[in-house]
């Protein structure tokens, strides 16, 4: 599942932006479709602009019904009627999706057989400080088995005594869901902290819920900011 919101609060119509000759919403989704890791890939929105778009290339959307507050809440809505046991959440702002990556978050619910895994996500390391301390790169830090303890725009861990090594984590949107922790989460009202920080992915942690963090060398580019889509085209040629 692909959310895909034409009004962007950082870089509207972002989505709808040349990426090499095609808008970057119908980039992202032909790069989910390439991977061939999903029995159905779907573009969830509420636009029609980006609608027809997706389905002039011949792929499949879901218009969304309601209003919604994150793209975990609209794919909930997509999936509530749906048999399916995961999900995938790819951003439709993340073109440069790798298979390899994907996979690592498949298999961790082909391991997990006594299902105490909510969801997983991906993480990457990140050494460069401007972008360490970028409200723009949400942050993660784990625990010793690599589960979630929290996500931030702030700095995480806050390097007080600068004579000890940590890894940061920058947190890429990407997701599976078991599909029931994704019907509660649509259920859940928001709580303070993931209100303050703009990251839905604290929502799950403030109710208790296991993600799972795999790491990938595979960076990739997300499209937050104009100045994105211009790291983007290049990348593209």
């Amino acid at each position: 599942m692909i959310p895909a919101r034409y009004q962007a609060s950082r870089f509207p119509a972002k989505l709808m932006q040349d990426l090499g000759g095609k808008p970057v919403i119908v980039r992202t989704y032909e790069a989910a479709v390439n991977t061939g890791l999903f029995n159905e890939v779907y573009v969830v929105t509420d636009s029609q602009v980006i609608s027809e778009v997706i389905t002039g290339v011949g792929g499949k959307v879901i218009m969304s019904k309601n209003t919604h507050e994150s793209g975990s809440d609209r794919i909930a809505e997509a999936v509530e009627d749906m048999d399916v046991d995961i999900v995938i959440n790819v951003q439709g702002d993340e073109p440069f999706i790798d298979s390899e990556s994907l996979k690592k978050i498949i298999k961790v619910f082909k391991n997990d057989t006594v299902e105490k895994i909510d969801l997983a996500s991906l993480m990457t390391p990140i050494t460069d400080w401007e972008e360490i301390s970028n409200p723009n790169t949400v942050k993660v830090i784990v625990d010793n088995q690599d589960f979630a303890l929290y996500f931030s725009r702030s700095p995480i861990p806050y390097p007080r005594d600068k004579e000890v090594e940590a890894t940061y984590f920058k947190h890429k949107g990407i997701y599976a869901f078991r599909k029931r922790a994704l019907m509660d989460f649509q259920k859940l009202p928001m709580l303070p902290l993931e209100a303050k920080e703009k990251i839905e992915a604290i929502r799950f942690l403030e109710y208790g819920k296991k993600i799972k963090m795999v790491e990938t060398h595979v960076t990739g580019i997300e499209i937050d900011t104009p100045e994105d889509l211009e790291r983007a085209r290049k990348v593209w040629k």
